[in-house]
């Protein structure tokens, strides 16, 4: 009897735990609060909403645009997570002063539709290439964090506009694909309902990646604009191995490791990353001036 009383007071402790950590795991912030960081900081930013009627979705879209920059560097993040990710790199002066930044919430995640998961890595990248052609973006340069890799370099298969791509701890390779047991969780109409909706989202997700990736392999041979894949040699959530499969299936490829550095480069190392950044877009830069 007092195991068993035991038990549900364990269970309820637990729905209570998740409950209570709904707000603050879902990896979001709203308009609001990105406004009111920006405007303490005094950079200008604009945020919007690109609407995709055939979907129901509503796609949020945070800006930070100088006239006389050509360049245009649009930002994907991971799962679970949203643009506030990007933070860091949004408020770089260097960045600012080389490119137009522009981050966006993938779908079901932030404010683009919360909770409602679009799991076709195929869809994904058709949606945000209609976006950047709605907002007439040229001279793209893609980054895309985990999750956000595929999706970038996916992104150079369908738009032309895009002249670069920088993937950072990319999940490429769906034979390296790890399965994780949390993710379970988001499957079981029984355990469903606890997990937070940003996790459900990552579970949706991750459950199908890998005969995602395997759709669209056959077509990495055709991203011929310069790619660049950062790891860390030891990532424990997507594996270091997936160099090795980019290596081979991109034609234009730079690899950079970071040693000693796992999953969290994007967001927890960005020190390390914004130099990379600098030099694609002056890489880019120049050789769209030659054109012109």
């Amino acid at each position: 009897m007092k195991r068993a009383l035991l038990s549900r007071l364990t269970l309820i402790g637990i729905m209570l735990l998740l409950f209570s950590s709904c707000t603050t795991l879902q990896w979001r912030e709203s308009d609001a609060v990105i406004r009111k960081r920006f405007s303490e900081k005094k950079i200008p930013t604009t945020i919007s909403y690109f609407k995709v009627d055939s979907l129901d979705l509503d796609i949020r879209v945070q800006q930070i645009n100088h006239s006389e920059n050509k360049m245009n560097l649009v930002f994907f993040h991971g799962s679970p997570s949203s643009l506030s990710a990007w933070n860091s790199y949004l408020i770089d002066t260097t960045l600012l002063k080389k490119a137009n930044l522009v981050a966006i919430d993938r779908p079901g995640y932030g404010y683009s539709n919360f909770g409602d998961a679009l799991t076709s890595i195929e869809e994904q990248a058709i949606v945000m290439s209609e976006l950047l052609v709605d907002y007439d973006l040229k001279n793209v340069i893609v980054v895309g964090s985990s999750y956000g890799g595929p999706l970038a370099a996916r992104m150079a298969v369908l738009n032309n506009n895009i002249k670069g791509v920088v993937m950072i701890s990319p999940a490429m390779d769906p034979s390296q694909e790890k399965k994780i047991w949390a993710s379970r969780l988001t499957q079981w109409w029984i355990t469903r309902w606890l997990v937070p909706t940003g996790y459900r989202v990552a579970g949706d997700e991750k459950t199908v990646h890998a005969s995602e990736l395997v759709k669209i392999e056959k077509d990495w041979s055709k991203v011929t604009v310069p790619v660049l894949h950062i790891h860390g040699d030891v990532d424990d959530i997507v594996p270091y191995g997936n160099v090795n499969y980019t290596a081979e299936m991109f034609p234009n490829i730079e690899i950079v490791t970071v040693p000693n550095a796992g999953h969290e480069i994007a967001w927890g190392r960005s020190e390390l990353v914004k130099p990379y950044l600098i030099e694609m877009i002056e890489h880019i830069s120049a050789r769209v001036s030659q054109k012109l």
